[in-house]
């Protein structure tokens, strides 16, 4: 036996879960930067006032920073220990982003 997709509605759900990934990854890249600029250490602002999210393509949400000290404030140096912002926006909230996307694909 053999179904014809063009007959049924499998296109159409795939459409939606496309739709749906869309929505999830963007709410997951506000969510990341909300918790980054939360945990961000603050001296003038300037850091956190950088940390912004973005899409890298259509599967790839980035949060981040282009001001140059970061790395050394996420990963530390042999001077000034860590103080991550960035990894822990991510690995301190999986349960949420899961509940996020399971939330989205119910609808």
């Amino acid at each position: 036996m053999q179904i014809d997709v063009r007959n049924n509605r499998v296109r159409e759900a795939l459409d939606g879960l496309e739709e749906a990934k869309v929505k999830i990854i963007e709410e997951w890249g506000l969510l990341a930067e909300g918790y980054a600029k939360m945990n961000c250490p603050v001296d003038t602002g300037r850091l956190r006032n950088s940390i912004s999210h973005g899409k890298e393509d259509d599967s790839t949400m980035v949060v981040g920073t282009n001001v140059e000290y970061a790395p050394y404030v996420e990963l530390g140096t042999s001077r000034m220990e860590a103080r991550p912002f960035l990894a822990p926006s991510i690995d301190e909230h999986i349960a949420e982003y899961k509940e996020i996307a399971q939330e989205e694909l119910k609808g």
